[in-house]
């Protein structure tokens, strides 16, 4: 699974460990993503989404039919 945001778009960064000697190692910073599932009514059957805590949080306050909305408005497949 990539740890890529259906909703918002996060994706992870990147940068350095550091040790204790200052070398320096790459290292990735993931979002928080989880698949969840959502009924979606106006289509009459589930779907489901990558999102990160972020869009979860968000979702629960939009509402699931306005964030597929954005969803689809960023280009993205439901």
């Amino acid at each position: 699974m990539s740890a890529h945001c259906q909703l918002t778009g996060s994706k992870p960064g990147f940068g350095n460990n550091i040790s204790h000697s200052h070398r320096r190692t790459s290292r990735r910073f993931d979002p928080n993503v989880q698949r969840k599932r959502y009924w979606l009514p106006s289509e009459g059957r589930h779907v489901r989404l990558t999102l990160s805590a972020r869009a979860i949080r968000t979702i629960d306050g939009i509402g699931i039919e306005a964030a597929v909305a954005r969803i689809r408005a960023r280009g993205g497949k439901v």
